[in-house]
């Protein structure tokens, strides 16, 4: 057995080691732009196989006495493999980066769930504001939906001024006390929509009313000679777009997990819970965070004595940031592609 012809040909294998070394150097994983057999799990079974084999390599140059600059090539080789290959899980910003703003947004995008939540909730609010503004159309709607209790309630709350001079309601104490109701109470709507996810059907019936009671809401404020409605809008423009998306993307990681719960794809039930979650965790996180924002903005902006044209700015601009987010950059690509259906397989 001719060894050292036999070393030579696994050179091919080795350079592709050797790039994979540099590509996890550099940015932390296996590439995103080379071959298909290095994206996501694909490229770490790959790698694996690579550095098993440079090991046997090593073990047959050793004890064949081959050139000593082939022997020394492979030992440093093996050595960058394995630094890789057991490093520890060190805080590195360029994955994080790569995470929240190449794979989250992309996973979300292309997640049915997600569309579906999505779709669900901004259809019926849209539906409900149109015919809970023009009482013409469908009468009664309104106050079918949200009771005229409720309504009257509503009027005679946003009559009163928003921003008041004296010092309980003006002062920093006041806004930050608001923001912690606004988290709470934010946070409760949001957990409803995730906890009924798993059952699918109460999950979807949960966004569907808290969609068609909020629209019809702000349908019947934008109704002319309804009391209030001036300072309605001027609460609720400010932070609609964060705390609307926030309720969806809720109520779609729930969904998420519903779906891993009756269709396993031929896993384990337990299991394909389990790969639910994991796919799920992108989109409660951008929920969350979402509601975060929400929360805030309702507590110090939204009540607060700036002019409409700055909270009708700071809609426009959070809906754009949405936007930008969940559909520039979650657009989908040929590698993001690979890589979904990779861990759909």
């Amino acid at each position: 057995m001719n060894v050292a012809k036999i070393l030579e040909q696994r050179r091919i294998q080795w350079q592709e080691l050797e790039q994979l070394c540099d590509a996890m150097e550099m940015r932390g994983r296996t590439g995103r732009t080379s071959k298909a057999q290095h994206q996501g799990a694909a490229g770490v079974s790959r790698f694996a196989t690579l550095y098993r084999a440079a090991c046997a390599d090593l073990a047959l140059a050793d004890s064949y006495h081959l050139p000593p600059g082939t022997v020394a090539y492979l030992h440093r080789l093996v050595a960058r493999a394995h630094s890789q290959l057991y490093r520890s899980n060190r805080f590195d910003p360029s994955v994080w980066f790569d995470i929240l703003f190449y794979q989250a947004p992309q996973q979300i995008f292309a997640d049915p769930c997600v569309r579906v939540a999505t779709l669900l909730f901004f259809g019926l609010f849209t539906l409900s504001m149109v015919l809970g503004a023009n009482d013409d159309w469908f009468p009664g709607f309104a106050d079918a939906v949200v009771g005229n209790q409720q309504l009257e309630a509503m009027e005679q709350m946003y009559d009163q001024p928003l921003f008041s001079v004296d010092n309980q309601t003006s002062s920093l104490d006041h806004y930050i006390s608001m923001s912690g109701f606004y988290i709470m109470h934010n946070t409760g709507i949001g957990l409803r929509c995730f906890a009924w996810g798993i059952l699918i059907i109460p999950c979807l019936f949960t966004l569907a009313q808290n969609a068609v009671i909020l629209g019809a809401s702000f349908g019947y404020m934008a109704r002319d000679g309804v009391g209030g409605s001036d300072n309605f809008f001027h609460f609720v423009t400010a932070h609609g777009p964060f705390e609307l998306t926030a309720i969806a993307l809720a109520a779609a990681a729930g969904l998420r997990i519903g779906v891993g719960w009756f269709s396993t794809g031929g896993l384990t039930r337990l299991d394909s819970i389990k790969r639910s979650a994991t796919r799920s965790v992108p989109i409660i996180t951008a929920s969350v965070t979402l509601f975060v924002l929400a929360a805030f903005t309702e507590g110090f902006i939204s009540p607060s004595p700036l002019p409409y044209l700055f909270k009708a700015g700071w809609a426009i601009a959070s809906s754009a940031l949405i936007s930008f987010y969940f559909v520039v950059l979650g657009f989908p690509r040929a590698a993001a592609d690979q890589t979904l259906a990779s861990e759909q397989d």
